[in-house]
């Protein structure tokens, strides 16, 4: 992994991208606790809190996103890639974060039938293991390098980790505590 930049570097509205189970909504708890700034997770916009992940509906979730995109600062984890472009445009740094598919399962698992509390997990914690969920980390496995793609074309001052071992040494330099 190439040299880190400052945190600073990356402003005060700070995007975090990656694949499901990446570590994202950790990371950008930890950077927003270090900078005094808002955490948003946008997986609770685009499900409704108090179920098992059952979606809202797109205007809803379209307007919640915007809304969040246009306050003064904030750390965004998440990707949904039809909303990237309006928050690519008010960002200020990106980071994109991957670890081994092995790794991102049992992740998906510990948080689902043990972790009773973790950042970006809905109001209600009511959470079960979904086949649907275990075919979407198989499907989109590969999926840190389109967001790295992303991330490099936006101009933006930008951090890749690829792995554990990066994503480590980035809390490392950056002062930032785990939960």
């Amino acid at each position: 992994m190439p040299s880190l930049p400052p945190l600073a570097d990356l402003g005060r509205r700070i995007m975090v991208m990656g694949p499901t189970n990446a570590g994202k909504s950790t990371l950008a708890a930890a950077i927003a606790r270090r900078l005094s700034i808002p955490a948003v997770h946008v997986d609770r916009f685009r499900h409704l809190p108090d179920t098992d992940w059952r979606q809202r509906p797109d205007e809803e979730f379209v307007a919640l996103h915007a809304a969040a995109i246009a306050e003064p600062a904030w750390v965004m984890d998440g990707n949904y890639t039809d909303l990237l472009p309006a928050r690519f445009a008010r960002a200020t740094g990106a980071i994109v974060i991957d670890d081994t598919l092995a790794r991102r399962y049992c992740r998906y698992f510990w948080r689902t039938m043990v972790q009773k509390h973790r950042h970006g997990g809905l109001e209600g914690r009511r959470d079960s293991v979904k086949w649907a969920m275990i075919h979407w980390l198989w499907h989109t496995r590969n999926s840190a390098e389109k967001y790295r793609r992303f991330a490099a074309e936006s101009g933006l001052p930008a951090v890749f980790c690829r792995n554990q071992r990066e994503l480590d040494a980035l809390y490392a330099a950056w002062g930032l505590a785990r939960p």
